[in-house]
């Protein structure tokens, strides 16, 4: 039996029970939660480095959107909160849609 020892969907059991296989798992403590949400970022934002082409760039994007939206929650907070800071560093410093690379300042 393979192990994994990571963080998955919430409906990932069900799809396992339903091929008939046997599986275990253990609901996470806060500080583990965090932890594992962490990990699971960053392995969603190396998925999205390593994907070629625009339908598998946007698939990536949403795993990590799914992230943020917990890790929002475990914070406290919400995306909807999270999406008016996003608006309020837009408003004050920009995005980066002009593609602009600062190369250097003078002192």
């Amino acid at each position: 039996m393979p192990v994994y020892n990571k963080l998955v969907r919430d409906i990932i059991p069900e799809i396992i029970a339903s091929t008939g296989k046997q599986y275990s798992t253990r609901i996470l403590e806060n500080n583990e939660y965090i932890s594992e949400l962490k990990k699971k970022i960053r392995e969603e934002l190396d998925e999205y480095i390593n994907t070629d082409g625009n339908e598998g760039a946007i698939e990536e994007l949403a795993d990590l959107l799914e992230v943020i939206h917990s890790l929002a929650k475990v914070h406290g907070s919400s995306i909807e909160e999270v999406e008016q800071v996003r608006k309020e560093k837009f408003k004050e410093r920009g995005g980066f849609d002009k593609r602009i690379l600062l190369v250097k300042v003078e002192d």
